[in-house]
């Protein structure tokens, strides 16, 4: 089954929820499916109860931080020029607000298909980093959620068991995110935690 097939597919079963085709352009053109955060963990109990679908096995489960970023795009706007209305061409700046992901693949070994690529976003990088937990869903999925909240902390709601399983349990900070700056060497309070 196509994403697009996927998606109407989701969009009829599951009410409200919004479904968009992430494309990926390269030779694999795995295209993925990004959730909204309200309605993700019905569109998963679907995706792996429906009886064509049976996605009944999570494969692997990643993150994935993105920056803040400045866009740039021309636009026409009119314009006085030496007393003439002219369409001249401008440069705005916007920024886009940066952003946590996590990625689920997902396969059926029953009817031999996948993967089937499922996004969340967190609604930025600071605050509002919570994400329904899918792991009460495919129990594969554990370990990989805890391992995302240690690097990357995004706090995935319904876990049952969210605690670091890489980093000390006094870190603060999530060493995978891409702004993320190591301690120095001899900063006592790190080499304190490290030796207990």
């Amino acid at each position: 089954m196509i994403a697009e097939e996927l998606k109407a597919a989701i969009e009829e079963a599951v009410p409200g929820a919004v479904v968009a085709v992430v494309a990926n352009g390269s030779p694999s053109a795995q295209h993925s499916l990004l959730l909204d955060s309200d309605h993700a963990f019905e569109v998963a109990r679907f995706l792996r109860d429906d009886p064509e679908l049976r996605l009944d096995f999570c494969s692997n489960v990643t993150g994935i931080d993105w920056l803040d970023t400045e866009v740039s795009e021309k636009v026409k706007v009119a314009k006085l020029v030496d007393g003439v209305e002219q369409t001249v061409e401008e440069t705005r700046k916007t920024w886009v607000l940066g952003y946590l992901e996590a990625v689920y693949h997902l396969f059926s070994m029953e009817k031999k298909l996948g993967p089937v690529v499922l996004r969340m976003r967190t609604k930025d990088r600071g605050e509002y980093v919570h994400l329904p937990s899918l792991t009460p869903l495919w129990r594969s999925a554990e370990f990989q959620e805890r391992e995302i909240f240690d690097l990357y902390g995004i706090v995935f709601d319904g876990h049952p068991d969210l605690r670091r399983i890489l980093m000390w349990d006094e870190l603060t900070d999530h060493p995978m995110r891409k702004d993320y700056v190591p301690p120095a060497d001899d900063d006592a309070e790190v080499m304190e935690a490290v030796q207990r």
